[in-house]
C-alpha cells in the first residue's frame, strides 16, 4: 500500500507540474534544455562514476553483456546526451502548431492546434541515455514525465535525473516535471500502468518481456515501442561492395540495439558467390551463424537455424541466414517473422526496390543501407522517445509531434444549433 501512495504522489506531482509546463513558452523550454546539457557535460565524472557502480553491480549479478553494453557510459556517450539536448533545442515547438483551419458557412472559425499530452509515463531497461532523451523530448513538448528505468541503472538515471532537474528547475521549469521512480519492485510498473486519471500515456521501451507486461497491465493508453526483428535482403541484382559493407556493420556496429540486423536473405542466385564472403567476414567479427538447409550447403560451418531462430531478436553476435527463391519470398518471409521495426533491400533494380518498400509491413524500410539508422537522432529528431512498432498514434522512431495531441479551438458571434 506505500508503494502506491508514494507512487501516486508522485504522478500528481507530475500532474500539477504538467500544466505549468503546457503554457510556457518556447524560449524558457529552450533555455532549460542548454542548461540541461551544460550540466550533463559540466558534471560528467559524476556521472561516470555512478555508472561505473551500476556497471559493477550488474556484473556480479551476472547480467548479460548485452545488457550491460546498454548500461555503460563513457565520455562519449555522455557528450551525445548532451549533444541530444542541443538538437532537441533547434527543432521547431510543436505546441500550438495549426494544421488545420476552416471557417464553417455559419460563420464559425475552426482551428486544430498541437498541444501535449500531460504526463507521460516511460518505462524502460538499463539504457540511462533514455532518461536524457527522455526528458528532453517531454520537457519541450510541454509534458511533464514520470520515469521508472531499470534496477540496473538505479543509481546512474538517479544522478542523471538529479541533474537535470537542477538545470532545468534553475532556467523556470516547475519542479517535478521530470519526476523519476525509484522503487525497483516490478510491481512498481504495474501500479504506474493503471493511474488512468493522472498519467495521459505510457511508453515502455525494452524487451518483449517488458512490452508484454505493460500492454497486458495497463489502463492507461500505451505506445508500443516493440522488439527488433530487423532484415537485409541481399537481392540478384546487388552491389556486393555495399551489400558486404551494409550487412557486417548491421550487425556488428552495435548487436545490442533493436535496429541491428537478426536475420540475413539472399537470392539465391548470388548465394553461391556472396554467402562466402559474408561468412568469412562476419565469423572473422565473432558472429555465431545459423543457417537454412541451402545456406548450409554453401558455408557448411554455419549452425542448423531452427524456426524459433527466424522469429528471434537476439541482440547478440548471432545472425540468421536464409537463401530465397526470389523478392517475393524474401518479402513474404520479412512480413512473417519481423517485429515491424526496419528491414532493408540491397538492389540496383528500382522496380525490386519500389516494390519491397511498398509491401515490406515495417515502421522503416531502407534501399542499400543500413537498418541501423532507425533511430530518432538520425532522421533529425534530436532524439527519441522510442521506435513504436504499431500503427496507432504513431509509428517509427517517436519525436516532439509524438508527444502531442489535437485540441479544437473554435470562435463563434453568437451561433447557434
Amino acid at each position: 500500500m506505500f508503494m502506491k501512495e508514494f507512487l501516486m504522489n508522485q504522478a500528481q506531482l507530475a500532474k500539477s507540474a504538467s500544466r505549468i509546463l503546457a503554457g510556457l513558452p518556447t524560449e524558457t523550454k529552450d533555455a532549460a534544455l542548454s542548461a540541461m546539457a551544460d550540466a550533463i557535460e559540466s558534471r560528467q565524472a559524476e556521472i561516470l562514476e555512478t555508472n561505473a557502480q551500476d556497471v559493477e553491480a550488474a556484473q556480479k549479478k551476472g547480467t548479460r553483456q548485452n545488457m550491460v553494453d546498454r548500461l555503460i557510459l563513457n565520455p562519449a556517450r555522455v557528450a551525445a546526451m548532451a549533444e541530444g539536448l542541443r538538437q532537441t533545442v533547434k527543432l521547431p515547438d510543436p505546441i500550438g502548431h495549426e494544421d488545420f483551419h476552416v471557417t464553417r458557412p455559419n460563420g464559425l472559425k475552426i482551428r486544430r492546434v498541437r498541444v501535449p499530452f500531460g504526463v507521460v509515463g516511460i518505462v524502460y531497461e538499463a539504457r540511462p541515455n533514455v532518461t536524457v532523451d527522455a526528458a528532453a523530448l517531454c520537457l519541450k513538448s510541454g509534458n511533464a514525465c514520470l520515469l521508472r528505468g531499470g534496477s540496473e541503472a538505479i543509481r546512474t538515471n538517479s544522478k542523471l535525473t538529479e541533474i537535470l532537474n537542477e538545470a532545468a528547475i534553475s532556467k523556470g521549469i516547475p519542479e517535478h516535471a521530470i519526476e523519476f521512480i525509484k522503487i525497483t519492485d516490478r510491481d512498481a510498473v504495474v501500479a504506474m500502468c493503471r493511474m488512468r486519471k493522472l498519467v495521459d500515456v505510457i511508453i515502455p521501451r525494452g524487451g518483449a518481456g517488458l512490452i508484454t507486461r505493460v500492454v497486458e497491465h495497463s489502463t492507461v493508453p500505451v505506445i508500443e515501442t516493440g522488439t527488433g526483428v530487423c532484415h537485409i535482403y541481399v537481392d540478384k541484382d546487388a552491389d556486393f561492395d555495399i551489400a558486404l559493407k551494409v550487412a557486417l556493420t548491421a550487425k556488428i556496429s552495435r548487436p545490442s540495439v533493436c535496429n541491428a540486423m537478426e536475420t540475413l536473405l539472399v537470392h539465391k542466385d548470388i548465394a553461391k558467390d556472396f554467402l562466402p564472403q559474408i561468412s568469412k567476414l562476419m565469423v572473422e567479427n565473432g558472429v555465431e551463424l545459423r543457417g537454412d538447409e541451402t545456406s548450409r550447403e554453401i558455408c557448411p560451418d554455419m549452425k542448423v537455424a531452427t524456426e524459433e531462430d527466424w522469429a528471434t531478436e537476439y541482440n547478440d553476435l548471432i545472425l540468421s541466414v536464409k537463401v530465397v527463391e526470389n523478392l517475393d519470398e524474401a518479402i513474404s518471409h520479412i512480413n512473417k517473422y519481423n517485429t515491424n521495426h526496419s528491414d532493408a533491400i540491397i538492389t540496383r533494380d528500382e522496380v525490386a526496390a519500389k516494390k519491397f518498400q511498398t509491401l515490406v509491413d515495417s515502421a522503416a524500410v531502407y534501399v542499400n543501407t543500413s537498418t541501423r539508422f532507425t533511430d530518432g537522432f538520425e532522421f533529425g529528431f534530436g532524439a527519441e522517445i522510442g521506435i513504436s512498432t504499431q500503427k496507432l498514434h504513431a509509428r517509427g522512431p517517436m519525436g516532439l509531434e509524438a508527444l502531442t495531441t489535437m485540441k479544437y479551438l473554435i470562435e463563434g458571434n453568437g451561433q447557434t444549433r
